[in-house]
């Protein structure tokens, strides 16, 4: 494992309404079904102070400066991965988190315009140099994705506009581009049944010989 844990670390990615959230729960109760010892956990709001971060960060008309964004997330990881993340790796889980430090790359560094340096070195701090062994990219055209979501029901980051969303895009095309051997990109445009087939697909080649997801 290349993070030095018995467990093994998958995270998921996207833009909004890329349909990340439905494959989790998907996935999750199969897992569930078959037995198989994971961690389903999100970024942001995966642990209780994380929580509160969350509804910080994405509760509409919050005035929150690009900077302030950037280091609540990072404070917000911190705590998900000392808390979370790593005992359940030290544990032998299969670890899946919706959205990681390519979210902040993505959304705070190619959406917000701030120092890439930056959101590397602070990645690298408050995740204590935890990298997933694989990420997933949930893959979809912004205006496709926006569309999907609820009216009236929009959070900070989804009332964005489209030229952030258009960025924040590019910004996962370009990180797929510069660690291939890390990622896989799903086409989130297809049917949600051909979407969970495929990641079924990818899971089970990358770690089917560590868990018998045979039945998944």
């Amino acid at each position: 494992m290349a993070h030095g844990y018995p467990g093994t670390f998958l995270t998921l990615e996207g833009p909004e309404g890329a349909g990340k959230t439905t494959q989790v729960k998907l996935l999750s109760t199969k897992l569930d079904a078959i037995g198989i010892p994971h961690l389903i956990t999100r970024d942001p709001g995966g642990t209780p102070l994380g929580k509160q971060i969350r509804r910080v960060l994405l509760t509409p008309g919050n005035p929150v400066s690009p900077m302030a964004e950037l280091l609540l997330y990072s404070a917000d990881r911190a705590q998900h991965v000392d808390e979370l993340i790593i005992p359940a790796l030290k544990a032998g889980k299969l670890v899946i988190c919706d959205r990681y430090t390519d979210s902040t790359v993505a959304y705070q560094g190619y959406g917000r315009n701030l120092d890439l340096e930056l959101i590397s070195q602070l990645n690298g701090m408050s995740t204590q140099g935890l990298k997933p062994e694989l990420t997933i990219l949930f893959d979809l055209e912004s205006e496709k994705g926006l569309g999907r979501l609820h009216p009236g029901g929009h959070d900070r980051m989804e009332r964005e506009a489209i030229e952030f969303h258009h960025r924040v895009r590019k910004g996962y095309l370009e990180l797929v581009k510069k660690e291939p051997e890390r990622w896989q990109v799903i086409d989130a445009s297809k049917a949600l049944s051909a979407v969970q087939d495929e990641l079924k697909q990818i899971i089970c080649t990358a770690f089917g010989k560590r868990f018998d997801l045979s039945q998944l």
